[in-house]
């Protein structure tokens, strides 16, 4: 009798063991699955950003023809599309810091600005005085802007303005992704709270990237993963 309860006391203790050996092998091999779950979405997030540096591609790689603009505003021998589009570049080397600052100039004119000075810049380098044009247009139309006091220093750096301007003073293109040959780098894109130029360079699906001023990165591979567009803009 006491043999069998020794007997019976060990089997116990071995079921207790086995239990205990099988949850820790269990809780390690979850630790190390969200381990990996984790890294891997830290490195998906660095990737997407362009943190993590992944091949570009350009138009020629998915024989798209690069759009020329026939219009030089200032005439300085390069087209409309492609003036803008350097004049973002350059911009944007500056690496202007994201703070809401107003101007007396309406221009930043400090290594500050929001993403709307990425399109003031870019334009007044081709040639266009944003300011001008849009405080012109929201005298003309203050009811559809819904502009309770027009103040041309900052209406032009807001973004819905932008968009209602644009949608009458630019040519409108299609918002769909799919459709990548109508993306060419120098468009513009406006989403309900942001706004951005349209890259040069692409990813492996012909989505271009996106250049813009959103607080940490100025050129990412985020469009295809946006779903806040409302506008898909060309200036000429």
């Amino acid at each position: 009798m006491r043999l069998e309860k020794e007997k019976m006391g060990n089997n116990k203790e071995k079921d207790k063991s086995g239990r205990c050996s099988s949850l820790r092998r269990w809780r390690k091999i979850l630790f190390f699955g969200f381990g990996f779950l984790i890294l891997f979405g830290v490195a998906w997030v660095l990737y997407m950003f362009n943190v993590i540096p992944h091949r570009q591609y350009i138009n020629a790689d998915f024989g798209i023809e690069t759009y020329k603009s026939l219009v030089d505003k200032d005439g300085d021998g390069i087209d409309d599309q492609t003036d803008f589009l350097q004049s973002v570049r350059r911009y944007i080397a500056t690496k202007p810091k994201y703070k809401s600052k107003y101007y007396r100039t309406g221009y930043s004119d400090d290594e500050f600005g929001v993403c709307t000075d990425v399109i003031a810049v870019g334009m007044k380098g081709a040639g266009y005085d944003l300011r001008e044009l849009v405080d012109a247009d929201i005298k003309m139309n203050k009811r559809l802007y819904q502009v309770d006091i027009v103040d041309k220093n900052i209406d032009f750096r807001r973004v819905n303005n932008l968009r209602i301007f644009f949608e009458r003073n630019a040519k409108s293109l299609t918002t769909d992704l799919t459709d990548v040959k109508e993306w060419q780098g120098g468009d513009i894109i406006v989403f309900k709270t942001h706004i951005g130029v349209v890259s040069d360079k692409r990813n492996l699906r012909g989505i271009p990237f996106i250049i813009h001023n959103g607080g940490l990165f100025y050129e990412e591979d985020v469009l295809e993963y946006r779903t806040d567009i409302v506008g898909h803009f060309r200036i000429s």
